[in-house]
């Protein structure tokens, strides 16, 4: 059985992103693993020494009953169909999505971000953005308000450079047979016509996901994050995927310039994975 962490910090966001997993799950046959991180709160008091501001008992008490109230609600609202299980530690969430990530091998880490906008969901120092960085399972971040109707189309945004050593081809091929899916990848530039490496890359990337049945596009546009909206946006696709360490592409869709403010307000979830090593 494929498992799903969820991670949750009982925000708003946070309860939509288990909503989502939770439906997913449902229609993959997954189980759940709710888990909340929480730290001890400290205060220095002109000290080199951290004192806690609350006792760990209380505090890890209040976290467990927090938690099996959301464990609660998810099992009622599927009746009991799902396996959910619960986790709080106490630490670093990277650390302990880590080790769980480890153990379990989940199929995905579903993640919530916040505000109003793509781009202040995402703000560089944030946990979601922390996560994605250090975890090399794939990470699905699902914006605030998004509910699972499925995923029929998914986009995989490539710069076409050392695909064969970069693409995480078995992750890609995983998400697409797991839901019957299409799969198109983009290409997103300033040239109006491909180069004739990249029409090399193509070639070996065919190689790699050839049982995905990919449809290719490549893309005229200086502004890369802007034409990947406008691509996913006009071709509806419900999942985007993306490599994190790649060519930057997460810090040019999850951080507001310094000179500009991005245009990139999309409700399309987006699964970060790092390239193969």
């Amino acid at each position: 059985m494929k498992t799903i962490i969820v991670p949750t910090d009982f925000s708003p966001a946070a309860i939509n992103a288990m909503h989502y997993a939770l439906y997913m799950a449902q229609v993959i046959n997954a189980g759940i693993v709710l888990l909340h991180v929480y730290q001890l709160p400290v205060s220095y008091n002109n000290s080199d020494i951290p004192l806690p501001l609350v006792d760990i008992g209380e505090l890890e008490r209040i976290n467990v009953e927090r938690l099996q109230e959301l464990k609660d609600l998810a099992e009622r609202t599927f009746s009991g169909a799902l396996q959910i299980s619960a986790e709080v530690k106490l630490g670093d969430l990277a650390d302990e999505l880590e080790a769980m990530c480890a153990s379990i091998q989940p199929f995905a880490v579903v993640m919530g971000t916040r505000g109003s906008g793509f781009v202040e969901r995402l703000l560089v120092g944030s946990a979601t953005l922390s996560v994605i960085r250090r975890l090399t399972w794939p990470v699905l971040v699902v914006p605030p308000g998004t509910i699972f109707k499925g995923i029929q189309k998914i986009g995989f945004a490539c710069d076409f450079k050392k695909v064969v050593e970069t693409t995480p081809a078995d992750h890609i091929k995983e998400w697409v047979r797991t839901f019957g899916a299409s799969m198109s990848i983009l290409n997103v530039d300033d040239k109006k016509h491909a180069s004739a490496d990249a029409k090399d890359q193509h070639d070996l990337l065919h190689g790699l996901l050839e049982e995905t049945r990919p449809q290719y596009f490549f893309i005229g546009n200086p502004d890369v994050e802007k034409g990947i909206h406008e691509f996913a946006e006009n071709n509806n696709l419900d999942l985007l995927i993306v490599i994190p360490r790649k060519h930057h592409l997460l810090d040019s869709l999850f951080q507001k310039s310094h000179t500009r403010d991005l245009a990139f307000h999309s409700h399309i979830p987006i699964l970060a994975i790092h390239e193969e090593e």
